[in-house]
């Protein structure tokens, strides 16, 4: 939420913002993701193809998530998640916001009836049920609705501008789409709490320490080493980082026995697997193991 916060807190610094958006050169695949004619996002990939990136694109709301937007959010990321050429994606959005919030003008006047049958908020979900590891690119803020998007995403770099926070409080409302969830398993209680109650914001280097980040780089190349990591990943096998995923995401959910139990059965499972085979042998053989995903 706080789109509208968020653009008089532009207009008040003086501290040089940038261009409207920095995204690495990065060479657009011919596919019609990257052709198709998006109102809310933009899609392409990486020179390799393995990688794709897909971009929050509304800059005059500096990114408010509307319903819009996650729908064509929740269609391009089912279309990556069944491309066998790609097996990592990337989310980012603009250098002055990843997304400055929910699209207040969108939810202001809705009800609770209207709100409950219709599962108001459900399908921001969605982005969860991606099985390819997702790294959210942050620049600029990340607020309400938008940090709750970044920790729906497997890891979050950050760039040294990113603002997070969850200042639902000051509309008299609170987090809907996991604030009071998914960052108390991210930070622990105390500093969620403080965060959700306060609506306070957290700088990248506080959101590091905290360890809802995983690494700060400078705004203008924080792009950048999403889609290298995502490089990294994507040589790997698509099974196995598929597994790795659902093993780690399983800790939210299960004891530390049930989740002990659940990875020992998906390791073993590895062993059913070609790639399994081919990385073994290739560590055997010193040479750079060759996976066909299967």
């Amino acid at each position: 939420m706080f789109a509208t916060a968020a653009r008089n807190l532009l207009r008040a610094s003086t501290r040089p913002t940038g261009p409207a958006t920095r995204i690495a050169p990065l060479r657009r695949a011919e596919s019609s993701l990257a052709s198709r004619a998006w109102e809310y996002i933009k899609v392409s990939y990486s020179a390799s193809g393995k990688v794709a990136i897909v971009q929050l694109h509304r800059p005059k709301a500096l990114n408010a998530l509307c319903s819009g937007l996650f729908h064509e959010v929740n269609d391009a990321m089912r279309t990556l998640d069944n491309d066998p050429a790609v097996g990592a994606i990337v989310l980012t959005g603009g250098y002055k916001a990843f997304a400055a919030g929910a699209d207040i003008k969108e939810m202001a006047d809705t009800q609770f009836v209207s709100n409950y049958k219709t599962n108001f908020l459900g399908h921001w979900t969605e982005i969860t049920t991606v099985r390819k590891p997702v790294i959210a690119a942050v620049q600029g803020f990340a607020l309400g609705g938008g940090c709750e998007l970044a920790m729906m995403c497997d890891i979050i770099y950050a760039g040294d501008n990113a603002k997070f926070g969850q200042p639902e409080i000051k509309l008299g409302t609170i987090p809907g789409a996991g604030g009071s969830q998914r960052l108390v398993k991210a930070v622990g209680k105390s500093k969620a709490m403080e965060l959700v109650l306060s609506g306070n914001m957290w700088s990248a280097e506080e959101a590091e320490r905290a360890g809802l980040v995983s690494k700060v780089f400078p705004a203008d190349k924080v792009v950048d080493e999403a889609v290298k990591l995502g490089e990294q990943i994507a040589e790997y096998s698509q099974v196995a980082t598929q597994m790795a995923k659902e093993a780690v995401n399983k800790s939210y959910e299960l004891t530390l026995a049930e989740g002990l139990h659940f990875e020992r059965r998906l390791f073993q499972a590895t062993f059913a697997t070609k790639d399994q085979k081919e990385g073994m042998k290739a560590f055997a053989e010193k040479r750079k193991a060759n996976f066909t995903h299967e």
